[in-house]
């Protein structure tokens, strides 16, 4: 891959390049955000969802109208020799609080809010010249969320957060409509998969009446049944960020340490989670968003790519458990930041969108790491941090996944 340009205040660094379109240099950036050099203001691209494959992307967009700028649907296709993008408006333009999410076969669920207390669901599909749309149905509640897509890449679940539970629909893949799958004691938010078959969903779960927030697992195979995932300090507010299945790599954020820190911690162990200093940047918030699948039992390998948000800006960060620092990149213009995915190989695919490039990848390997010893394989602490508390992370000795195999 061709070497980075020289810039200004110059750093050892992974070369960025593309597919699809031309990408301007991305320099990587100095230790903290208020060394980041100053960038020309550019317009926020909307958020971009990824299907559970990866093959397909979706986000709303605008397009110039008499009447103003008028938003609709598009799909990306990622899993071609060169990606591309197709819209899919419809007679009307859609409101631009709308979600979108990308299923394996193609299709975009749509979610938009009719009126105040509903809710309806579609899929939309390019037929030709225009757009098709199947209409799935609509649910009564004020709130909803859509969680991240099944990793079967046929399902979207949704959270409805009522007075002392949450009620979770499948709103997606279901045979007549939506369909009511549980309802969870609390409130709950987040949503991570824990395994490959679309069984074991983490949320992030507080009581009613207040108390910490836990991150819990529910069971869709054993009616709903929740059991507890981190319990890392009795008072502390413990969730769950990203998960990997091969691995069972979890990135947890807790307040446990005294303070808001990102940790991490293996499904399963019985080692405490560890927090590390090199992800404590300086007015900045750092947030994963993706880790590299097939690193079967080693999850202190595994390459997680994550965001960091500075005042006035958004780049990538690079970090391996078993790693002493974190890597960081200038991200493509135009990143729909906190989207991405890995290859088994240890390639981060990040989408982007600019002119002259409205629908491209930029390619970023993952950095090497200074060689250390470890003295018994997946058990070392990340750097020179000590473990902290006593707590098993993930007290889940009798789950499913505990018997895990490598995906077919």
């Amino acid at each position: 891959m061709p070497a980075v340009p020289p810039a200004p205040a110059p750093a050892p660094s992974v070369p960025l390049v593309r597919t699809g379109s031309p990408l301007p240099p991305a320099p990587p950036v100095a230790a903290h955000a208020a060394a980041l050099p100053a960038s020309p203001p550019r317009p926020v691209p909307q958020p971009l969802t990824l299907s559970a494959d990866h093959a397909y992307a979706a986000r709303l967009t605008t397009a110039g109208t008499a009447g103003g700028p008028a938003w609709f649907a598009e799909r990306w296709t990622l899993d071609g020799p060169e990606p591309y993008a197709v819209p899919l408006p419809l007679d009307q333009p859609e409101e631009p609080e709308a979600d979108v999410v990308p299923l394996a076969d193609g299709r975009v669920l749509i979610r938009r809010r009719v009126d105040a207390d509903r809710h309806t669901f579609s899929l939309l599909y390019p037929t030709g010249p225009g757009t098709g749309e199947l209409l799935l149905g609509a649910l009564d509640c004020a709130d909803l969320a859509l969680l991240p897509p099944s990793p079967d890449g046929a399902s979207v679940l949704a959270l409805l957060p009522g007075a002392r539970s949450t009620a979770v629909w499948l709103v997606a893949g279901g045979g007549f409509g939506p369909e009511h799958v549980a309802d969870v004691p609390g409130r709950c938010s987040g949503g991570v998969w824990l395994d490959r078959e679309g069984r074991l969903l983490a949320l992030d779960r507080q009581l009613p009446g207040g108390g910490p927030v836990k991150a819990v697992v529910l069971d869709l195979e054993r009616g709903g049944e929740v059991t507890p995932l981190l319990q890392i300090a009795p008072e502390s507010n413990d969730r769950l960020l990203t998960a990997d299945a091969d691995s069972g790599l979890l990135l947890v954020r807790s307040d446990a340490p005294g303070h808001d820190r990102l940790g991490w911690g293996v499904l399963g162990s019985c080692l405490p989670v560890r927090f590390p200093e090199c992800l404590r940047a300086a007015d900045a918030t750092v947030t994963p968003f993706a880790v590299q699948p097939g690193q079967m039992l080693m999850p202190e390998s595994c390459a997680v790519a994550l965001r960091i948000d500075g005042a006035t800006d958004s780049w990538v960060g690079l970090w391996r458990p078993a790693g002493r620092r974190l890597h960081q990149f200038a991200a493509p213009d135009g990143w729909a930041a906190g989207s991405g995915f890995w290859t088994r190989e240890g390639v981060l695919h990040l989408p982007y969108a600019q002119e002259g490039a409205p629908c491209a990848v930029a390619l970023l390997e993952a950095p090497a790491d200074e060689p250390r010893r470890v003295a018994v394989p997946g058990t070392g602490a990340s750097g020179s941090t000590p473990a902290f508390g006593m707590c098993k992370p993930v007290p889940l000795g009798q789950a499913p996944l505990t018997g895990r195999t490598a995906p077919g």
